[in-house]
């Protein structure tokens, strides 16, 4: 298998912040209540996760807090405000979403069960966290506006790296590989706006909704190689599977 890695990176103004004493000091007493701030931390963006189970995008701290087992002060302690714990949820979201969206797309698989099995990667992970999505495409926690669109991050990480491979391919069959990003650009979009009706409406089941949406994205990739002379069987993987690698850097390198 030829391996292609593209290691989209990005940095946003509350992604690249890190935690205060957030590298090795050499003092082991002090590294030992840093790392057991970290992993307090990660409990209480879980609880905050099964809040919002509970409670929907308008629960409150309070909610959070009686989730997690502990007072509103002392939450506080290892959140600088609501808009801080609405960012540590967005990047859980996000660490959610590429566990199961990356072995996906670079499954060894044929093309279209490949669209396939990326598209119900990323319609189980909104169908089992809903009011996640909901609460991060708000963008504000308790009417409190955050200074960081989450959604529009992950989209546009997720296009950056379905370019890449897009190129990829097209290069591999001598096509003109100019077009990759607008049409990464136009799948993800496409996927994203279906998924929030999705959301919204439900009036089918997550199968069909990822089977409509395999089909119009194998006709247009399959409609637009058949102009170039290049028949693809949907169904035989093929002989090299390009593949990716996505991130949410910390840090700009």
């Amino acid at each position: 298998m030829t391996s292609v890695i593209e290691r989209v990176k990005r940095t946003s103004k509350q992604a690249s912040k890190r935690p205060a004493g957030d590298e090795d000091t050499g003092d082991a007493r002090r590294d030992r209540w840093r790392k057991h701030r970290i992993a307090r931390r990660a409990e209480f963006v879980e609880a905050a996760l099964r809040a919002l189970d509970k409670h929907g995008p308008e629960l409150g701290m309070e909610d959070v807090a009686a989730e997690a087992g502990v007072t509103k002060p002392v939450l506080y302690r290892h959140f600088d405000d609501k808009a801080d714990l609405y960012v540590a949820l967005g990047q859980r979201g996000t660490e959610i979403l590429f566990q199961r969206l990356i072995p996906a797309i670079n499954a060894e698989l044929a093309p279209v069960p490949r669209i396939r099995m990326a598209l119900d990667a990323f319609f189980t992970v909104i169908e089992e966290h809903p009011n996640l999505y909901r609460l991060l495409a708000r963008g504000s926690f308790l009417d409190k506006p955050v200074d960081s669109d989450i959604v529009a991050e992950d989209k546009e990480v997720i296009a950056t790296a379905l370019t890449a491979l897009l190129g990829d391919y097209m290069r591999m069959f001598n096509m003109d590989s100019g077009a990759a990003e607008p049409w990464a650009h136009g799948i993800v979009g496409m996927v994203q706006n279906t998924g929030e009706w999705w959301l919204d409406r439900r009036s089918m089941g997550r199968d069909s909704v990822v089977e409509y949406l395999t089909q119009i994205i194998w006709a247009a990739i399959d409609g637009l190689t058949r102009q170039q002379g290049i028949v693809i069987d949907p169904n035989l993987p093929l002989e090299e599977n390009k593949v990716i690698q996505m991130s949410k850097a910390k840090e700009a390198q």
